[in-house]
């Protein structure tokens, strides 16, 4: 795979950005499976580019918790465990409440235009057979409210855990059918214009029950 558009005059930060999005899609879908070894210069060849970028990207993604190091080894792709998923969706079940109810105190026609924007975004990435964009937005629709809580630590939180939540239910969704994960979604933002700040926690809960329960626990 060769950087499609690449050119001369392009920055060290988009080379890097590019590799960081590809390798970050590849690792969701499963394309590099957990143990597999990330490789700075066969990278860098991949994507024919220099390492810089690379080292750059595999950065980003360490942070994330996409890969990790190990020692005399380089980098690989991290195991996802039952455990961690348990303990996440633990962790959302307590704050992403919290979260929607500040949410719901500040929200302003624009915000609900959003969020009716990224519904119908997933409604398209449906139709048009792309899960990961399904994922993507499922991720900005639930991060919007620790992003409108007005919370900064619940914002950082949230941006802590979410490419893990990805790589989570871009697995589950594959169980849903249809417009079934968009449909959920309308539902919530319906009850958000409702302005019944008690039913809609309740079915956003729910909701993050299932996938809790969905580990096994």
């Amino acid at each position: 795979m060769s950087i499609e558009t690449a050119s001369s005059s392009q920055s060290p930060i988009s080379l890097s950005e590019h590799v960081y999005n590809t390798l970050k899609r590849q690792i969701m879908k499963g394309e590099l499976l957990p143990g597999h070894r990330m490789i700075v210069m066969d990278i860098a060849k991949q994507f024919s580019v220099s390492q810089a970028p690379v080292r750059e990207a595999l950065e980003r993604l360490k942070q994330e918790g996409l890969i990790v190091g190990k020692a005399n080894k380089g980098s690989s792709v991290s195991e996802i465990t039952a455990q961690e998923i348990r303990d996440i969706y633990e962790l959302r079940l307590l704050v992403e409440g919290h979260a929607l109810r500040a949410t719901m105190k500040v929200l302003e026609p624009k915000d609900i235009a959003y969020l009716e924007d990224v519904i119908a975004g997933m409604r398209e990435a449906i139709d048009k057979g792309d899960p990961y964009r399904l994922v993507e937005l499922d991720m900005g629709f639930h991060g919007y409210f620790y992003l409108r809580s007005g919370n900064a630590l619940l914002y950082d939180i949230w941006n802590s855990i979410k490419s893990k939540i990805m790589r989570f239910i871009t697995v589950t969704n594959k169980d849903h059918q249809g417009y079934s994960i968009p449909d959920s979604h309308s539902q919530i933002l319906q009850l958000i214009k409702s302005g019944d700040v008690e039913l809609t926690e309740k079915k956003l809960i729910r909701g993050l029950g299932f996938y809790k329960n969905y580990t096994g626990d």
